[in-house]
């Protein structure tokens, strides 16, 4: 994008890019002095004074470039990249929203362009960078990690990260895969979590766009960004993708899109070349991208492409945990209730071939009672909104005590449970309603 305007005996000096704008460029072709101005980018705009076939001073136009001054030695105005093309120019053409990729970031342009209505750093995206991976601070307490979950995850990280020392086909994705409600995302969070790693997450709902290739240049750019947290933290990371099979299994007539097929392609191509990342500029023999290991996680892996699931590119792990994983895992779930192992055990049996999930459900529907009679105390759910959201910022909350968990209390609400899944798969109003559309 360029504008020229044209100007007769005029300070070129004391015009900005606003005053430019204003005059009426197209009317006049006579006068002996042109400015071009160039957009290079939304920060940086450049003018080159030009003439017909002088500098203005007798001097030819060859003669000028050769008696100019350099702004700076290290000014990015003049700055060449390794193959010797203006830097600014290659970053304005290898950016798709130059607004967001590129910023006007001190020590990168020049200070006269950086201005101070943004500060001195105003590269918008570059806090949202070092956001992206996720450092699980939430995890707080004492959990248990299932062994063979911990050696499944480690070994494939590991793997991953030494594989140019080994002389073997290392797939770079883990798939996860298992029942509902086992426990596959919230295990590798705390695996992450002793292990120090910092991962990029993604979740199946961005699997999915209006804009036909945007979840496929999503997942390389995630890719990246997992590899400049290893180049530039020093921290182990990796790309996580959660229920990977919402977003691209196939369900009985379930339509396949572009995206579904971009994004495929796209997990495909970085198994194979998980160290030449394109998110859409030009090649470059310099632009190598740290090995990160993907993780994966679904229910049911069968719904999926079949080259993308095969033995060279993913490596498969079914989760199933067993009695004692489950014993243990809701053990520490219940330590801080005063429960003890036995306690546990019994009510693991009184329930069993339920899945992880379902006894954390038994914890939170014993709470349901306290909370009700805690509304009806504060003023009963008409004050509800006034008290929750429309207090001052100082006030405190009036005191809410946890119900103390006995094991009655969560059988019974066990009980509850297993009737409500019980008129889920007995009830199928669904039929009802659609009962003159099976003739």
């Amino acid at each position: 994008m360029a504008f020229h305007c044209n100007f007769n005996n005029t300070d070129l000096s004391s015009f900005t890019l606003s005053k430019c704008l204003k005059f009426n460029c197209r009317t006049s072709s006579l006068f002996p002095r042109t400015l071009s101005i160039q957009r290079v980018s939304p920060f940086v705009v450049r003018s080159i004074a030009t003439s017909s076939d002088s500098n203005g001073d007798g001097g030819t136009s060859a003669e000028s470039e050769g008696k100019k001054k350099k702004l700076s030695e290290q000014s990015s105005w003049e700055a060449k990249d390794s193959e010797g093309n203006d830097y600014l120019y290659r970053l304005g053409k290898e950016s798709e929203n130059m607004n967001i990729a590129v910023g006007a970031r001190a020590g990168v342009i020049d200070d006269l362009f950086t201005g101070d209505f943004l500060g001195k750093d105003s590269d918008i995206v570059f806090d949202y960078r070092q956001k992206v991976t996720r450092s699980f601070e939430y995890l707080q307490g004492d959990y248990y990690i299932a062994p063979l979950f911990m050696d499944k995850i480690a070994v494939h990280i590991v793997k991953n990260y030494i594989a140019h020392l080994l002389n073997i086909k290392v797939p770079l994705i883990l798939g996860i895969w298992g029942g509902k409600g086992q426990g596959k995302t919230f295990q590798t969070e705390l695996i992450f979590q002793a292990m120090g790693i910092l991962p990029v997450i993604m979740s199946a709902g961005e699997l999915e766009s209006e804009r036909a290739g945007e979840p496929g240049r999503l997942i390389r750019d995630r890719y990246r960004t997992a590899s400049q947290v290893v180049q530039n933290q020093g921290k182990m990371s990796c790309l996580m993708v959660n229920d990977i099979d919402a977003g691209l299994g196939r369900f009985g007539n379930t339509q396949m899109t572009v995206n579904n097929q971009i994004v495929v392609g796209t997990l495909m191509n970085l198994s194979d070349n998980p160290t030449r990342v394109s998110i859409g500029q030009d090649w470059r023999e310099s632009d190598i991208t740290n090995r990160i290991p993907i993780i994966v996680t679904g229910n049911d892996f069968s719904t999926l492409y079949a080259p993308l699931v095969r033995d060279g590119r993913m490596d498969k792990f079914y989760w199933q945990p067993n009695i004692d994983d489950i014993i243990n895992i809701v053990n520490r779930m219940y330590e801080k209730d005063g429960l003890s192992k036995n306690d546990v055990i019994s009510i693991v049996k009184t329930f069993p071939n339920q899945a992880l999930d379902f006894y954390g459900a038994l914890r939170s529907r014993t709470y349901d009672n306290s909370i009700l009679k805690w509304v009806n105390e504060i003023g009963g759910p008409e004050s509800v909104g006034s008290i929750l959201l429309k207090r001052k910022k100082k006030e405190n909350l009036p005191v809410f005590v946890p119900p103390k968990q006995t094991v009655e209390g969560l059988l019974e609400s066990g009980y509850s449970l297993i009737k409500e899944q019980q008129l889920i798969m007995e009830s199928k109003l669904s039929k009802e309603y659609m009962k003159n559309m099976e003739d």
